[in-house]
């Protein structure tokens, strides 16, 4: 489903596109936090799951769902750490992430610490199923030690 549309004119450059696994408990909390963010430019959502959505040229669905990846505004399909990069830069409190991507080699580091992540993706699914089911008591603590005292 593609949330938060925005009208685009023939003078306006289209949005930068999310395209997300809705499926996948880390990517919806993840999702959950940019889309709380105000970018300065257009930032759309678009779950990859959802039958209607038209997919970029060249791209299948299992191909999107198996990584991140972001729509540029010029239209070229990012995957990875530089889809990361992409919309890091559009996003407050995060650009200074995007401006670390420029640093030479540090884009492939990312690369490969994503590539490394997506190895222990669908443990990491499995471990946040769980606190995604009802009845199931979410507790959040802020830092270790933090209100200890306080009822549950």
């Amino acid at each position: 489903m593609v949330t938060e549309p925005v009208p685009v004119t023939a003078k306006a450059l289209p949005p930068l596109t999310v395209l997300y696994d809705g499926a996948c408990p880390l990517c919806r909390r993840e999702i959950g936090i940019y889309r709380g963010l105000q970018a300065e430019t257009p930032v759309c959502f678009a779950d990859v799951n959802d039958a209607s959505l038209l997919l970029p040229p060249g791209t299948t669905r299992e191909q999107l769902l198996a990584r991140f990846h972001v729509r540029g505004r010029d239209g070229e399909l990012l995957s990875g750490a530089r889809a990361f990069l992409a919309l890091w830069a559009a996003l407050p409190g995060w650009r200074w992430l995007a401006l670390l991507g420029h640093v030479p080699g540090a884009a492939w580091l990312m690369e490969g610490g994503y590539r490394f992540f997506l190895g222990f993706r669908p443990t990491l699914q499995r471990w946040a199923l769980l606190l995604d089911r009802p009845g199931v008591e979410q507790t959040v603590r802020i830092r270790p030690g933090a209100d200890d005292d306080a009822p549950r």
